[in-house]
């Protein structure tokens, strides 16, 4: 890095609009120095004789190939991509340091015990050990990552960073990127950390001049991109990404894109996420990429290529924290499998579907294939929810027109007859387990992928006066205000693409009934947590009951959900996230009960 902004430039490198790639701007005299500066770039391409464009991360992975440039005295950088390259090489190579010598580094690295000193006078708020432990080390770092589970103060942790940049002079204004569930959570937090509250604004199609936070969420950041751009570059500010695992396909998905975009422009930058891995080293890749462009992607690759994940976990553990649950010290929970057989008519249907569906074409395609995962869940749990399209309020993955099948098809016959002959086993299930908590008292959260399936089971579990939380639910607070404090409310449904995130009900509910789960290992954990997070009383029972068809798609979920859980609990050095990938099998208890069954047993309980 020799200099930035001086006239003679032999060549310049600064940010496309994009701010994911480089352009390299070379003087007429320096044209065929440019072509073959351009050639040690594993992703750069000529856009003229004199310009020339690369990958942001590719630059920062090979930057030593400057060094080869004819002219050293007349390289110019762009402000924004020199701080981000200098920032991104003295962070790696504190890792570095780490990873040598870890005593040595651990000396000249900010202690826990200095945290409330560094705080500044406006910090007023109370600091738990694993915060401040957290606090130190992401300090420690330009940018850093805070993985820890659910209910470890990750946002009072996020605050401490800043007070702390901002006492320093460093900062002097906040981007939180978060879930719309996790507002309360960051208006809470901004006004009970300072002696004088920040002053917060969402981002909601209207701008507040005089806020020191803006807060965003995933779904509005694209639109909203050209505003947050100003607001960044006009003062030095902190970016946080709150769930980041929302951004988790980097570049190639919506949010990430504009998440990599304002990246750079950030002085520093720290995701939080509990599960920053949910389907394998990719995700991870993406999400410390976002941290440190070129140089996480690369510590990912290198650390987890020699397949030994004890030994990636403690090569990658410099570069972000954890608090574990084990830390928090919550009682324990053990999930476990309840497998049910398919009734005969089910059962045909089902592998009537699998014929069907493996028949036909697209099985390269990808889209094809997910639908045809999803409409294999539904049949696991009820074929009658193949009959219908897909609700708008699901997420668009899941809205799946009806299953066209010709009448005179004798799949048509079996799912027009089966609702007079069998109830889903699942079904069955669910009611059983209800009716056994609301007769001693415990209420259950039941969830489900499929907004049907939450209506069906509205239907089904109505003498129990159940709260349903899903996309399309205008009183969503008055529901799960429902659940917390009514006596007669045994029975919350909902789905963890909507309730998965930001809500605790573990003051009230250690019951979890999973009628079906999908292959998204995230929101499986996230949705976990809502029972089951900090503030438990130590003798607290948490139960939680997984339901599988046998012989069915959801074996093959399970399988997966496995492999998932237990790459990331590896990485993670988490002992808790390893051990739900392995579910202990319990019976079922409500195999072999008719559908007139189920509806008497349920009225004879409420009676009593």
């Amino acid at each position: 890095m020799t200099r930035s902004g001086t006239v003679s430039a032999s060549l310049r490198l600064e940010f496309d609009e994009t701010r994911t790639k480089v352009v390299f701007k070379a003087s007429a005299d320096y044209a065929d120095a440019l072509v073959q500066l351009a050639g040690r770039f594993r992703t750069a391409g000529q856009l003229g004789p004199t310009t020339a464009v690369a990958d942001v991360d590719d630059l920062l992975t090979r930057v030593d190939q400057l060094a080869q440039w004819p002219d050293q005295a007349g390289v110019e950088w762009a402000p924004d991509l020199q701080q981000l390259v200098v920032g991104t090489i003295q962070d790696a190579a504190k890792v570095e340091q780490r990873l040598a010598d870890p005593e040595a580094a651990a000396a000249t690295e900010v202690a826990a015990d200095d945290v409330p000193r560094l705080l500044g006078d406006e910090w007023q708020a109370e600091l738990g050990e694993f915060q401040k432990r957290d606090i130190a080390k992401l300090l420690s770092l330009q940018h850093g990552a805070n993985f820890s589970v659910p209910g470890a103060g990750k946002t009072r942790a996020a605050l401490g960073v800043y007070a702390v940049e901002k006492a320093r002079g460093n900062v002097s204004r906040l981007l939180v990127v978060c879930p719309k569930s996790a507002y309360e959570s960051w208006k809470f937090e901004t006004a009970v950390c300072f002696r004088h509250r920040l002053r917060p604004h969402v981002v909601d199609g209207t701008m507040d001049d005089y806020a020191e936070v803006l807060i965003v969420n995933y779904e509005r950041l694209d639109r909203a991109l050209p505003v947050l751009t100003a607001w960044l570059q006009s003062e030095p500010a902190m970016l946080i990404l709150d769930e980041a695992h929302r951004m988790k396909l980097g570049v190639r998905g919506t949010y990430g894109a504009a998440c990599m975009a304002l990246g750079p422009l950030a002085r520093r930058r720290l995701i939080l996420t509990g599960t920053p891995a949910p389907n394998g080293r990719k995700d991870l890749e993406n999400l410390l990429g976002f941290v440190w462009p070129g140089h996480g992607q690369r510590a990912v690759a290198r650390a987890v290529a020699g397949g030994d994940l004890a030994e990636a976990s403690r090569t990658l553990r410099p570069l972000f924290t954890r608090t574990t649950k084990l830390e928090l010290g919550l009682p324990p929970m053990e999930p476990r499998v309840r497998y049910v057989d398919l009734p005969p008519l089910h059962n045909e249907i089902y592998e009537a579907l699998i014929g069907s569906e493996g028949s036909g074409s697209g099985q390269d395609d990808l889209s094809a294939l997910g639908k045809t995962a999803l409409r294999l869940l539904m049949a696991a749990t009820s074929p009658a929810l193949l009959l219908d399209g897909g609700s708008r309020y699901e997420p668009l993955a899941y809205q799946l027109p009806p299953l066209e099948i010709p009448r005179g098809h004798s799949l048509y016959s079996l799912m027009r007859d089966l609702p007079d002959y069998e109830l889903s086993p699942k079904y069955q299930e669910t009611a059983a387990i209800i009716a056994k908590n609301a007769q001693d008292g415990r209420k259950t959260l039941v969830w489900s992928t499929f907004v049907r399936s939450l209506t069906t089971l509205e239907r089904l579990l109505s003498e129990f006066s159940p709260a349903v939380v899903h996309g399309g639910t205008p009183d969503r607070d008055d529901q799960i205000r429902r659940f917390r404090e009514s006596k007669d409310c045994h029975v919350l449904i909902s789905n963890p693409a909507t309730l998965g995130e930001g809500i605790s009900l573990h003051h009230v509910c250690h019951d979890a009934v999973y009628v079906d789960r999908d292959f998204v290992a995230g929101r499986y954990l996230q949705s976990l947590d809502r029972i089951h997070r900090l503030g438990l009383a130590p003798d607290t029972e948490t139960r939680v009951t997984v339901l599988a068809a046998r012989g069915t798609i959801d074996e093959v979920v399970e399988a997966r959900l496995d492999q998932k859980l237990e790459f990331m609990g590896k990485i993670l050095d988490d002992p808790t996230v390893q051990q739900l990938a392995d579910l202990q099998e319990e019976p079922s208890v409500a195999a072999g009960l008719a559908p007139a069954d189920v509806a008497a047993l349920l009225r004879h309980l409420r009676q009593r």
